[in-house]
């Protein structure tokens, strides 16, 4: 994999988010309705909605939020469509931006200006993908309810590809094609997820340890995340706080 934990990551976005509620959930809101958009309402015969929905329970969105989200999106009203951009920040780090947009122009150029305001600039399309794979990933928090090697063996059986344990975690990954079945076949087994959802994890990575060179990439993160257009943004640079403990 990454040769790192994600977990970090996770914890500071939880931390933030949760003062920022309504915009996650807003966010999320984008993603049930391209998902409903493209395999209909019923999440029993959209496995994609169904990912949707397990990612937002993950982030702690009420099941009334998910219903409205939905009844929404079955009616039609608004329309997004999705879009990847990619480029460096500062010191050469890879960015990969996702977003959900109702107006691709407009999205476009603002996240040309955060690229050119924030970072080293904004490439053309496959300029840093080459450094990423699409990996389904799924995370579970570690307690002493769970047994380590049951639950490798589950995700395992069901078709994951990697296994890997944290200190405070388990990370499972697979593929973007059979991460709705391992996922639901954690699910169904009893495991609930800190994290369920299909990232960009970097073949190769960047450690920085400067602290106005870190000041910069959280800088140009944090604008990226700001935006309401942007639903996720990957990246190569190993910050101290992501680095695994001995």
């Amino acid at each position: 994999m990454s040769g790192h934990s994600k977990w970090a990551n996770i914890k500071n976005k939880k931390e933030k988010t949760d003062s920022q509620r309504g915009k996650v959930f807003t966010k999320i809101g984008r993603e049930i309705a391209i998902a409903v958009k493209e395999g209909g309402s019923d999440p029993a015969n959209n496995s994609k909605l169904r990912d949707v929905i397990a990612k937002a329970k993950a982030s702690n969105m009420p099941n009334d939020n998910i219903s409205r989200s939905i009844k929404k999106a079955a009616g039609g009203s608004i329309n997004y469509e999705s879009g990847t951009y990619e480029g460096y920040g500062p010191g050469g780090v890879a960015v990969i931006v996702e977003v959900l947009t109702d107006n691709r122009n407009r999205t476009a150029a603002e996240i040309r200006h955060l690229f050119d305001k924030y970072g080293n600039g904004m490439g053309n399309s496959g300029c840093v993908a080459w450094m990423f794979d699409k990996k389904g990933h799924i995370v579970i928090e570690r307690s002493a309810k769970i047994d380590e090697e049951e639950l490798m063996m589950a995700a395992l059986d069901a078709g994951a590809d990697d296994f890997n344990a944290q200190d405070d975690c388990f990370e499972v990954f697979t593929s973007p094609a059979d991460f709705s079945a391992v996922r639901e076949a954690l699910e169904a087994a009893g495991y609930t997820f800190l994290s369920a959802e299909q990232d960009m994890i970097p073949s190769n990575t960047v450690d920085v340890n400067d602290p106005e060179m870190i000041a910069k990439i959280e800088r140009m993160l944090d604008m990226f995340d700001d935006n309401d257009d942007v639903q996720e943004v990957f990246h190569n640079a190993i910050l101290p706080e992501e680095e695994d403990e001995d």
